[in-house]
């Protein structure tokens, strides 16, 4: 497959902000449409193939895009924290970690066959690196753990917030939604099957099985319901994931050596170090507002000990770097 000619020239022709629209926008395309039930693994991994297309380009001759990444990308806690502000009344934000692009289908199905108002739907930006803590700096906050038990102050950007961070079952989840106006929930579902399914040799597969399963179950839209109860409610992620065990193997001796010095089996490692010297690079060094990392460019795996995970985030790919931002709300009664 190749990239559409629409696409290609947009990427081309545009500036840099432009491009990164024109990705996000075919993105979200790829995947906002739902999914046949007998069929969602197989209709997954084709959306997939899809975006390797873009991933291709983005390790080729787009590699510099990623240079204008944080000039240019709206990032997910600068959306949120302008929409919070933007608000009266009820608000809440439910941050799924580990959301990318493949949970959408169901995700925009069960808001639709539920009657929940969707106000805006679409794409924002990761962090860099694509991980759980520079996320949480950026909306203020020390860590992911300081949100457990209302703990997190009132020094971040989503000021007013009730906070808690779980790793319950949804209907626990659901049963600790207070009656406060503002509500900040961050989840570690989907990410925590990420890395538990990261060693399977089919981890996209039995996580898309798993995916489709908690997203169409009662427990999970009791727990939409409660958090849309006089609120406004925000759905989304702290960064996407990759699904590497579906990425090919490099081949070039000293290509394969440097990925094992530099990430072992990571995708991005903080580095003071210079750029490789391939071109196109397999890597590439960037300054953000979380220090200088070296990140994995594109889709590519390597021999290590222990096997390659099959799933994986921190790295330069589209799907790891672009997550749902949902704004929706229920009509009460």
């Amino acid at each position: 497959m190749a990239l559409p000619l629409g696409l290609l020239r947009q990427i081309q022709d545009g500036d840099p902000a432009a491009a990164w629209e024109a990705i996000a926008e075919h993105a979200w395309a790829t995947f906002c449409d739902p999914v046949s039930d007998a069929k969602a693994v197989a209709d997954i991994v084709k959306r997939e193939k899809v975006i390797a297309d873009v991933d291709l380009f983005l390790a080729t001759a787009g590699w510099d895009l990623w240079r204008h990444w944080t000039s240019v990308v709206r990032t997910t806690a600068d959306a949120l924290a302008s929409w919070w502000e933007e608000r009266d009344g009820g608000r809440a934000v439910l941050v799924l970690d580990g959301l990318s692009l493949r949970e959408v289908p169901w995700l925009l199905a069960g808001l639709h066959e539920r009657g929940y108002v969707v106000h805006e739907d679409g794409v924002t930006g990761a962090e860099l690196p694509p991980d759980t803590t520079p996320f949480a700096k950026a909306l203020g906050f020390g860590s992911r753990s300081s949100l457990y038990n209302n703990a997190a102050g009132n020094s971040h950007r989503l000021p007013g917030a009730r906070t808690e961070c779980l790793k319950v079952a949804w209907e626990d989840a659901a049963a600790q939604i207070t009656a406060e106006p503002r509500w900040v929930l961050w989840h570690e579902w989907p990410d925590t099957r990420v890395h538990e399914l990261a060693e399977h040799g089919k981890g996209l597969s039995e996580l898309v099985a798993e995916v489709q399963q908690a997203m169409v179950s009662e427990g999970f839209w009791k727990l939409i319901e409660r958090l849309t109860q006089g609120r406004r409610l925000v759905i989304t992620g702290d960064h996407g994931y990759a699904a590497s065990g579906l990425f090919p193997d490099m081949t070039d001796a000293d290509q394969v050596q440097h990925m094992k010095d530099c990430f072992k089996a990571g995708r991005s490692a903080p580095d003071d170090g210079a750029d490789s010297p391939w071109v196109p690079p397999v890597d590439l060094v960037l300054d953000t507002d979380h220090g200088r990392h070296r990140y994995v460019l594109g889709r590519r795996k390597w021999k290590v000990s222990g096997g390659h995970p099959t799933l994986s985030h921190g790295g330069l790919s589209v799907l790891e770097v672009l997550v749902p931002f949902i704004d929706v709300s229920r009509v009460e009664g």
